[in-house]
């Protein structure tokens, strides 16, 4: 008989033990709303980082539960950064359909999107890289709008993505030491 003992029960986000700003914005905005919904859905995204965390998560629950049970940590917290982001898209007047818009029209996200490795080593890799793609765009979407309470929405993000790739990288220095 196999089976997979590891437990989930008691897992928590792995966030920043401090609270997000509270959802609010100086005003309608269209543009920030269509920036805000690539860190929503687009292809480097809070819905890409769940889902990629979880495939992660699955492929490691039977053979490495530490590093699974962390990695489910992350998803949840990537999970209440989608739920934050919503919010904020749906107060800039936007809408949240998982569709990002395009020059040409809308694309739908697609699990295309994630990085499907099944190795730790590899998922380690993919989500280090995801986790600095994300920073990466968080500063820029920040450094094109100019409401200070979208802005410390998402510089309060960019916390726990910077947490993230501290834990990951305590992950790989356990894989390779450990």
């Amino acid at each position: 008989m196999l089976e997979n003992d590891c437990s989930f029960g008691g897992v928590s986000p792995l966030n920043l033990p401090f609270p997000y700003p509270q959802a609010r914005v100086r005003e309608q905005n269209q543009f920030y709303a269509n920036l805000l919904t690539l860190d929503y859905c687009g292809s480097v995204s809070e819905l890409t980082a769940a889902m990629q965390y979880i495939h992660g998560e699955s492929c490691l629950s039977c053979n490495s539960c530490t590093a699974a049970k962390t990695i489910v940590g992350m998803a949840v917290a990537e999970m209440i950064h989608l739920q934050k982001l919503g919010e904020m898209i749906l107060l800039l007047g936007g809408n949240i359909n998982f569709a990002i818009k395009t020059r040409t029209g809308t694309q739908m996200w697609t699990p295309e999107y994630t990085n499907l490795a099944k190795e730790e080593a590899k998922i380690i890799e993919a989500n280090l890289e995801a986790e600095k793609a994300a920073i990466e765009q968080y500063q820029q979407h920040m450094s094109m709008i100019e409401d200070d309470y979208v802005n410390a929405l998402l510089a309060r993000i960019v916390q726990d993505e910077e947490y993230h790739i501290m834990l990951l990288e305590m992950l790989r220095e356990e894989k390779y030491t450990g």
